[in-house]
């Protein structure tokens, strides 16, 4: 439990630090506590903005030494809400923002506090680009430490396989850098492990020749859904690494550039990316568009942060969001019977299910190389109740629940962190597999009395069955 501070306390941590300390009482409180999902509802005990490495040790040594539960906020994006808790000292490292782009040694070196957004236009200038998620207002360190999901898996693997190297502040307070050179074992855990080792303040990457991309969606009537996901999940698996495409049942948005006859119609989808020049991809799309006439087909070339920000005008922050997810080994016929029972039945416009392909390049790296341990399944999916009204929360979780455990029986057992709300022990280390007792492991060394607990948290114990 966190013990009582006085204003006194508060007083000190305030004149320590060179970012602004938001309370309960201050008028910004109420917008500083927000994220993005606009279900989570926290009120921490304050809110530290901090603009450099400095302040982030400070903040970790108060939280210690006065015994005060602490949460990490990047992005804020997080699907359960993590980085912010109640009665918690908030880090929030939004003001560490910065990125640098060396151009020949390819990798660029981000602050804790970015965006991909900002990743992705500083990368661009440069015709290159690190593989990320497909929202571009998501954080750089959630979705990284979490293993890190999108259009570019195939091609180049998860965001973790492309790390280098991350500046870490442990709960000591201590500063160190994690490579494949130094703290060895504390980059293997950050590499999918989440927030569980420390609050990184800056990550480096390796960057990609990756410029302009073929990509985009092509639609289909929602009676043509047992026919696509068939044919999508022989096709995916075989598919060259350059060609990435994850499945969707979504609502047409009611605007453009959707034209006006398939507004607010349910439908199934692939969302594409292809790297390949423009005219080998055209070529590789002859045979998918041959399968079957999509209803709407808007693929063609684009730049890549396009493509990265293209769903953000659907999904700004603020939305009501329920989330359930699983790995997928196989996608057999009952498994899509049952997809379409709920897609039949999807509750507003925002909710969706998404089904994205993690074989490819992602799929060569060995299952205990990285704390990431589902490196055999071909999907990581996840089905998300989405509104912007709150009245409507009861409503798209139990869709959400009941398709998740409809499908549930389906799926390979863990999930994708990123994905999970805060969900229970047992699922966190059925996520982990076999990697979790080293996990657990490398907790207990870094961080012994458990101070980074406000996450899909390992414990820096565990207990062992009796024989």
């Amino acid at each position: 439990m966190s013990k009582p501070l006085t204003g006194g306390a508060i007083g000190v941590l305030k004149t320590s630090l060179r970012g602004p300390v938001i309370e309960p009482a201050d008028p910004d409180y109420a917008e500083a506590r927000k994220v993005y999902n606009a279900m989570i509802d926290k009120k921490p005990l304050a809110i530290a903005r901090c603009v450099d490495v400095a302040d982030v040790i400070t903040c970790v040594n108060f939280a210690r030494d006065n015994n005060l539960l602490l949460s990490i906020r990047g992005g804020g994006h997080n699907a359960g809400g993590f980085g912010i808790a109640d009665d918690a000292l908030v880090i929030d490292l939004s003001p560490i923002k910065y990125t640098r782009v060396d151009p020949a040694g390819a990798s660029v070196t981000v602050g804790g506090g970015c965006t991909w957004g900002d990743v992705d236009h500083a990368t661009h200038a440069f015709g290159m680009a690190v593989p990320s998620g497909i929202i571009s207002t998501t954080g750089v360190g959630g979705l990284t430490l979490g293993g890190g999901i999108g259009h570019l898996t195939r091609k180049c693997g998860l965001t973790i396989d492309n790390l280098l190297s991350a500046d870490v502040v442990l709960a000591s307070g201590k500063f160190v850098r994690a490579s494949a050179d130094e703290n060895p074992d504390l980059f293997w855990a950050l590499r999918g492990g989440g927030g569980n080792f420390g609050v990184v303040t800056a990550f480096t990457f390796k960057l990609h020749k990756i410029d302009i991309v073929y990509a985009g969606p092509m639609l289909y009537e929602l009676s043509d859904t047992a026919e696509v996901m068939r044919w999508y999940r022989n096709f995916i698996v075989n598919a060259p690494d350059d060609l990435n495409g994850w499945f969707a049942f979504l609502t047409v948005p009611p605007g453009p550039p959707f034209p006006e006859n398939l507004h607010l119609k349910k439908m199934c989808g692939i969302i594409w990316c292809c790297t390949a020049p423009q005219v080998k991809a055209e070529e590789m799309f002859k045979p998918i568009r041959a399968f079957k006439k999509p209803a709407l087909d808007f693929v063609g070339p684009l730049p890549h942060p396009a493509l990265q920000s293209m769903f953000d005008p659907i999904y700004p922050p603020g939305l009501q969001w329920y989330w359930r997810a699983d790995f997928v080994n196989e996608l057999s016929d009952k498994a899509i019977d049952q997809h379409l029972r709920f897609a039949q039945a999807l509750p507003t416009m925002h909710s969706t299910m998404h089904l994205y392909p993690i074989n490819g390049a992602a799929a060569r790296v060995s299952k205990n190389e990285t704390a990431w341990s589902y490196r055999d399944a071909n999907w990581a999916q996840v089905m998300v109740g989405v509104d912007p009204d709150p009245a409507n929360k009861e409503k798209i979780t139990k869709w959400t629940k009941d398709y998740f455990d409809a499908l549930h029986p389906y799926s390979a057992g863990g999930a994708y962190v990123n994905f999970m709300m805060d969900e229970g022990e047992d699922r966190v280390k059925a996520t982990y597999g076999a990697n979790y007792e080293r996990l657990v492991e490398i907790k207990a060394k870094y961080d012994p009395q458990n101070l980074f607990r406000v996450n899909q948290n390992i414990k820096p114990t565990t207990t062992k069955r009796a024989a």
